[in-house]
């Protein structure tokens, strides 16, 4: 008997790489058939808290709310390694950004998104101003923000705009950590039973692996949701966020999210320390205490 599967994911190149093979039928899911969502991470960030998707991307922020009806898939990671959400404005960078930015005005593209918390953890002192995700850049031109917090394709394309890079947020939680920073996940929803669950992980492993081995075909299908970023950084965007820690986490990558999330908890930015666990075609694996 036929399952069919709501896969909900943001409608950016690197999720569509992603998803490439299990929405062009290039895998065989048996018994699953998956039709998927397409929306902005903060709204699935908001679905998700009412455990309206069966899976779904998410922040890692958004997952310290939801540990209770999801679990993080072992694939389908976003992992900034030495990168990441970026602090851009139109003023020159300052000596000392992290100084600089107490008191400001910070467009940031929702309070759920990990950009968001890993900016509480730099710089506390901030006034955020919520907008759009593509709209971050706008509000500092119109005077509404003093920075921008820059996610997405963004990140490659804030100078175009005459935006000045202040700092890398994922740059600066590796040279703290010495582990990537991790943006975001792909999380299934625990009421689904344990072998839905690993056929699940299975098919996103091998949509994931797919696209890796057929990166051309993979590629042309992302260049529908680059936004207009062209051929050449839609390429470089996509094998930012989907490379071998999407494939897999490993013990360096949950390990990664769990220090995320528990300096978030001593910070007080989550109200509680969140255990992470992971769901991989052969069952749960967990990240190493941090």
């Amino acid at each position: 008997m036929t399952r069919t599967i709501t896969v909900a994911h943001s409608p950016d190149s690197d999720d569509a790489f992603m998803f490439y093979a299990l929405a062009e039928g290039k895998i065989d899911t048996g018994d699953l058939r998956y039709v998927h969502e397409l929306k902005d991470i903060q709204s699935l960030n908001e679905r998700a808290m009412r455990a309206e998707l069966e899976v779904t991307a998410v922040s890692v922020h958004a997952y310290a709310y939801l540990a209770d009806k999801y679990a993080f898939l072992s694939s389908g990671s976003s992992m900034g390694d030495g990168y990441g959400p970026r602090l851009v404005a139109l003023k020159p960078k300052p000596a000392d950004p992290r100084a600089a930015l107490a008191g400001l005005r910070v467009a940031i593209p929702g309070k759920l998104t990990t950009a968001w918390l890993a900016l509480q953890l730099y710089q506390p002192k901030v006034i955020p101003i919520v907008v759009a995700f593509d709209e971050v850049q706008n509000a500092v031109k119109e005077g509404k923000a003093d920075v921008a917090l820059v996610i997405h394709e963004g990140q490659l394309t804030f100078a175009d705009d005459g935006f000045h890079l202040w700092t890398d947020l994922g740059e600066w939680w590796l040279g703290d950590t010495g582990l990537p920073l991790p943006l975001g996940g792909n999380v299934v929803r625990r009421d689904l039973g344990a072998t839905v669950i690993r056929q699940v992980a299975r098919d996103l492993k091998a949509s994931i692996v797919y696209g890796l081995e057929n990166r051309k075909a993979a590629l042309a299908h992302a260049e529908r949701f680059n936004r207009g970023i062209g051929e050449e950084r839609t390429d470089a965007f996509v094998g930012m966020y989907v490379n071998d820690w999407t494939v897999e986490y490993g013990p360096r990558g949950r390990t990664a999210v769990q220090l995320l999330l528990d300096r978030a908890a001593a910070a007080g930015i989550i109200p509680n320390r969140v255990a992470v666990d992971f769901e991989g075609p052969d069952g749960v694996e967990r990240a190493e205490a941090s």
